[in-house]
């Protein structure tokens, strides 16, 4: 349904973000991303003992890529 669009202010947007104002069809933002962490960076819950005495994350990866988002259009 067509709509009248007052004034629409964007201070930012992510990088696989979408931003649309009418009508559309497909929206489909596609992003690729590699996260390296250490030992008990993603714990979550109320209490937690997180006992690290050595962590070491390995951030050498030889693959050129890992997973290609090319032609998921």
């Amino acid at each position: 349904m067509p709509a009248i669009v007052g004034i629409a202010q964007v201070n930012a947007i992510g990088t696989s973000s979408v931003f649309n104002i009418g009508d559309v069809y497909k929206i489909m933002p596609i992003a690729s991303v590699k996260t390296f962490a250490g030992a008990g960076s993603f714990n979550t819950g109320d209490v937690l003992e997180v006992h690290n005495n050595y962590s070491s994350t390995n951030t050498f990866d030889q693959d050129v890529a890992d997973q290609s988002i090319l032609f998921n259009n």
